[in-house]
């Protein structure tokens, strides 16, 4: 299983440096087999050339969120870049030199566009491109929000095709539980074919606030799985993200990691081939400190590293012909 991790870029997560990713190492005593940040386009899309140069420099395979946003609002559609405006191919021109730029990179990575796309919080999730209405584009028979994103998907992997970015992995992204819980809602419904996708994920949090808990890693994850192995017979799977803050309101955050990290020794959920651990502090809007970083405590760090320690968790990725 990869052992890779968000290794705490800052609140914009694309402040990328190698002493941030040699500090995550250290550690937790192993690398990291992928390096995964945001390319937030605020305005202009452009390829992170120097953020893909620093990870490929240090030896560890750059995974991109490709994030179609012009401000941080979270909980609303974005007036710039609407999954229809995607659609529509607007952003042709800019998709394609990103692209480009990135197949002259010579870099094989990974790129996910629509980061927890079944959530409520970022601007190209279906609740607002759509939602559940069905008479404001394509099939009639499918929910307008879900079809736009898979649409949306699967033009950026066209143009990424068409510019001969061989070089590229393409991820696709749910968060464990939907928000909206709604019919409509479903990973299944956003998913776009095994035909643009090569790998599936999930982000699984068991907090994200101090006094906080959404359940226990296995409980998460074994609730999900099924769907995920359901959108594919053969891709892999993987963990994307997952963490949990200082403070949990029920047991410990040590617990909690210690035990995800044995379920995943145990091959609890066999095409489980990752873990990306979302190492991050901040201030919440009450400034309380949220704190999911593996150093929050010794016992957190502890747990963390004991857990990663074995050689189940590799930081040697295999690439194999496509």
């Amino acid at each position: 299983m990869y052992h890779s991790a968000y290794p705490d870029f800052v609140g914009t997560e694309d402040r990328v440096a190698a002493w941030r990713i040699r500090e995550f190492e250290r550690l937790a005593g192993k690398r990291l087999a992928w390096v995964y940040f945001s390319d937030n386009w605020m305005g202009r899309i452009r390829f992170p050339a120097r953020r893909v140069a620093v990870v490929h420099g240090m030896g560890r395979v750059p995974f991109i969120r490709m994030m179609a946003r012009s401000s941080w609002r979270e909980g609303a559609a974005d007036p710039v870049y609407t999954l229809q405006r995607i659609v529509d191919g607007e952003f042709d021109a800019d998709l394609t030199r990103w692209f480009e730029a990135a197949r002259d990179s010579g870099v094989k990575m990974l790129v996910e566009f629509g980061t927890e796309v079944n959530g409520s919080w970022f601007p190209w999730s279906g609740r607002w491109n759509g939602g559940g209405t069905t008479a404001g584009y394509g099939d009639p028979a499918l929910a307008d929000g879900p079809e736009r994103f898979r649409d949306a998907y699967r033009r950026l992997v066209d143009l990424s095709r068409a510019a001969g970015a061989a070089n590229l992995t393409w991820v696709y992204h749910v968060n464990g539980g939907s928000q909206p819980r709604a019919a409509w809602n479903t990973p299944a419904a956003y998913y776009p074919g095994d035909a643009y996708v090569d790998w599936i994920g999930v982000s699984i949090y068991g907090s994200q606030r101090p006094g906080e808990y959404y359940g226990s890693f296995r409980r998460q994850l074994d609730a999900v799985y099924p769907k995920l192995r359901a959108l594919s017979r053969d891709k892999p799977l993987a963990v994307l993200e997952w963490g949990i803050a200082q403070r949990p309101a029920r047991g410990t955050k040590a617990g909690w990691i210690a035990a995800a990290l044995r379920d995943l020794r145990a091959r609890r959920w066999p095409r489980i081939r990752a873990a990306s651990y979302w190492h991050e502090d901040w201030l919440d809007p009450g400034d309380r400190r949220v704190d999911l970083r593996i150093d929050s405590s010794p016992r957190v760090r502890r747990a963390y590293r004991r857990g990663v320690a074995s050689g189940f968790f590799t930081s040697r990725p295999v690439w194999t012909p496509r």
